[in-house]
C-alpha cells in the first residue's frame, strides 16, 4: 500500500503506476491510498496448485460427491461405514469365545469366574446405555414411573435370577406369555371406593411410612386398607414380590410418595410396561444386562447364597 502519486511514465503502458515504487496498481483506492498490483508469492501459488491436484485425486479415489441416495464410490472403494463394520466384526471375533461362554453358562457360573464376570458386566453396561437409559436414566436412577435400579427396593425381586427373568420376559408385555403381570384396581375411577374413603386410605398409606398428617383419624383408612389392599400389599404394607405389589411402608414410591400422588394412584392407577428383551437381544446380552443391573448395588443374594 502506498501513498497516492501522480502517474508517471509507466502510464504509457495503459496502467496506473505508483511513482515511489514504480509498480502498477490495481486501481483500488482508499482515502488516497492505492493498492499495488504485485504478483502472488511463488510458494503460495505452488501450495495452491498442490491443493487442487490433491482435491482432484481425492475425488477420484474416495467417496466425495453426494448423489440423491448415496455418493460417488471412488476407485479405492473405501467408506467410513465399511471401516467401522470391519472393526466391529474384528471386535466380535475377538469376543466370540467369552460371549459363547456367557450364552452357554449359568448366571452362577459366570459369577464365579472373575474374568468372565468383569467382561459380562462391562458388556452389560454398554447394552444398558443403548437399550435402558431411555427409561431408567444413564445412572439407572430411574424417574417417576421408572424404577431406580440402584436401591434395595424391588417390585419383582432383586436376586440375579429375578432380575434376569424380568429382563427376559418384561413386565405387562402381552406378547410374552411368561411376562410378569399385575394390575391394581381403579378404586376411585371404577367406583369401588367413594371420595372420603379414598382420602382415608391415602392417609393410612401415608402413615405406613411414618408420614401421617397430624390429627387425622387413621382407623377408617386402616379398615379400608385391610379390606381392599392388604391381600396384595400385605397387612403392614410390606409388599409382595410374587405379584409385583410394592412395599408401602417405605418412602420410596414409583409414582410419588406424597399424599396427592398416593391418592391419584389409588383413584386411577398407572401401570408401567417393560418390553420382553428376549425378543430383541441375544442370550449373552440378556445375561450381561442382568449381571450389570445386579452389580449396581441393590442386588440381593438368592436363597442358597443367603443360607450360607
Amino acid at each position: 500500500m502506498v501513498d497516492r502519486q501522480t502517474p508517471h511514465a509507466g502510464a504509457d503502458r495503459g496502467g496506473d503506476f505508483d511513482a515511489a515504487t514504480g509498480q502498477e496498481t490495481t486501481g483500488h483506492e482508499w482515502d488516497g491510498i492505492r493498492e499495488l498490483d504485485r504478483p502472488l508469492p511463488r510458494w503460495w501459488l505452488w501450495t495452491f496448485y498442490a491443493t487442487i491436484v490433491w482435491a482432484i485425486g481425492y475425488v477420484i479415489l474416495y467417496p466425495a460427491i453426494p448423489m440423491v441416495t448415496s455418493s460417488t464410490k471412488g476407485l479405492l472403494g473405501y467408506s467410513t461405514r465399511g471401516d467401522v463394520e470391519q472393526q466391529i466384526a474384528a471386535a466380535k471375533t475377538a469376543q466370540a469365545g467369552k460371549l459363547e461362554q456367557i450364552a452357554q453358562g449359568s448366571l452362577e457360573q459366570i459369577q464365579n469366574n472373575p474374568d468372565l464376570l468383569r467382561f459380562a458386566v462391562s458388556g452389560g453396561h454398554s447394552a444398558f446405555q443403548v437399550n435402558c437409559i431411555q427409561c431408567h436414566g444413564s445412572g439407572a436412577a430411574g424417574s417417576p414411573g421408572y424404577p431406580n435400579l440402584n436401591d434395595d427396593e424391588w417390585l419383582w425381586g432383586g436376586t440375579l435370577e429375578d432380575i434376569y427373568t424380568t429382563i427376559r420376559h418384561g413386565i405387562r408385555f402381552t406378547a410374552d406369555p411368561d411376562t410378569r403381570s399385575s394390575e391394581m384396581p381403579a378404586f376411585g375411577a371404577d367406583g369401588i371406593l367413594d371420595r372420603p374413603q379414598l382420602a382415608q386410605v391415602a392417609d393410612y398409606v401415608l402413615s405406613l411410612s411414618g408420614r401421617q398428617s397430624q390429627g387425622v383419624n387413621l382407623e377408617p383408612g386402616k379398615q379400608i386398607f385391610a379390606d381392599n389392599c392388604a391381600a396384595c400389599h400385605g397387612d403392614n404394607g410390606q409388599g409382595n414380590r410374587e405379584v409385583g405389589a410394592p412395599a408401602l411402608n417405605t418412602a420410596i414410591a414409583l409414582y410419588g410418595s406424597d399424599r396427592a400422588s398416593i391418592l391419584a394412584q389409588v383413584t386411577r392407577p398407572r401401570h408401567g410396561v417393560m418390553p420382553a428383551w428376549s425378543t430383541r437381544l441375544d442370550e449373552a446380552t440378556l445375561k450381561e444386562l442382568a449381571l450389570y443391573v445386579y452389580s449396581l448395588g441393590g442386588g440381593e443374594a438368592n436363597k442358597q447364597q443367603a443360607a450360607k
